[in-house]
């Protein structure tokens, strides 16, 4: 299989074109990452020859740090891509503003797969970190559609400032919570745009659920499964699903392996169906827990804290010195004093003692990987002053 390795958003545009076109399978890496080159080869070195043709191969190592292969079929990507134009409307779509590295399966399908398969213009940018030509694209922006991952919020309200972008139209988050609380503010900078919930994996390559922003007032409600996706959560709660666009195999350090239409894969969350065909994220599998015999979800804990804090919240597990299964807060950037007894305010009104956090931190920022989501192992491994501790 063909390795590209990604390097500035416009050669990879031409390269991955290329690569499209051409009947070879590839893989497509990060440019920077934890990943060594020997492991992927290796990797590599373990699918079967039914996939040497008509594939594509992305990296992920999502909340885990655990390097995975995860193998889609060209045809599929297409598919899906069509089915989202349907679903979000996009006819009226001319163009779409990549914001997001490529190798994120969401930037790969749902914009550069999206683009060409449907004859629409891709503007290029690095994204926030060059928050001058990102601003300006989103400026120049004519019935375009934009794609971010919720925790970009902050520099996305930070790049905007006072300005409003009227000629973005459509708006996609996924790839970690939906920042429904910030949809006034969105509205503000995108005043024209349709904003959509969107859910997935990488496994699903990557889309499951879709719901326009306004078809729920929780962040946790990711709608209904696409047409011709499966899903269900019977074993404890635990999401998994079947789809005809997601992967047929991927590798991680257990080996390769093939996925059948018939086989339910696990997305890593746990959730519950809702009355009315949507579903509801209960959290990752590691964010949900016992504390005390008390049933603690950190995503609820953290939407809580964050209507109340102007900056952003992470959370990180850890035992307490009994043993006890527990949690870290981390605040970003360092709250003034005030800011942290409103914070503590927050657990005094609304959690029993339980559920309150072992201690709370502060960052400078928070660490994120390349797909702009928080890096909760770098923020475990990087301890910063502590404003607060609970004393058992």
């Amino acid at each position: 299989m063909r390795i590209l390795v990604e390097t500035t958003p416009r050669e990879d545009l031409a390269r991955l074109d290329d690569a499209w076109a051409a009947p070879e399978s590839f893989l497509f890496l990060p440019g920077r990452g934890a990943h060594s080159r020997a492991w992927v080869e290796q990797a590599l070195a373990q699918l079967p020859d039914t996939l040497a043709h008509d594939h594509f191969a992305l990296l992920t190592s999502g909340s885990t740090g655990r390097p995975k292969i995860v193998v889609g079929r060209k045809a599929r990507a297409d598919a899906l891509a069509r089915a989202l134009h349907g679903l979000q409307d996009l006819d009226a779509c001319a163009a779409t503003i990549l914001a997001l590295p490529l190798p994120y399966c969401f930037a790969f399908v749902n914009q550069w797969r999206w683009a060409r398969a449907l004859d629409r213009r891709l503007t290029a940018t690095a994204g926030f970190a060059e928050p001058d030509a990102l601003r300006t694209a989103l400026a120049d922006a004519r019935d375009a559609m934009l794609c971010l991952v919720g925790a970009q919020m902050p520099l996305l309200d930070g790049i905007a400032g006072t300005a409003a972008f009227p000629g973005v139209t459509r708006v996609n988050f996924a790839g970690g919570r939906f920042p429904q609380e910030k949809l006034s503010r969105l509205r503000e900078i995108f005043p024209a745009a349709r904003v959509f919930n969107n859910y997935g994996c990488a496994e699903a390559m990557p889309r499951l659920t879709l719901r326009p922003a306004e078809a729920a007032e929780e962040a946790a409600i990711i709608g209904p499964p696409l047409p011709g996706v499966r899903l269900r959560a019977e074993d404890a709660q635990r999401l998994e699903f079947q789809s005809p666009y997601g992967a047929v195999g991927f590798v991680t350090d257990d080996g390769f392996r093939a996925v059948s239409d018939d086989d339910w894969i696990p997305t890593g969350d746990l959730a519950e169906p809702l009355p009315d065909g949507a579903w509801r994220l209960l959290g990752r599998e590691g964010e949900v827990f016992k504390r005390y015999g008390e049933k603690i979800a950190l995503p609820d804990i953290l939407a809580a804290v964050r209507a109340a804090h102007p900056g952003e919240a992470a959370a990180f597990r850890e035992r307490d010195p009994s043993g006890e299964e527990g949690y870290v807060l981390v605040l970003a950037p360092a709250p003034d004093p005030a800011a942290v007894r409103k914070v503590l305010g927050v657990f005094r009104d609304r959690f029993p003692r339980a559920h309150w956090p072992l201690r709370i931190e502060s960052r400078d920022d928070l660490p994120r990987l390349a797909n702009g989501k928080i890096d909760t192992p770098a923020l475990k491994s990087s301890p910063g002053p502590v404003l607060w501790k609970q004393h058992l």
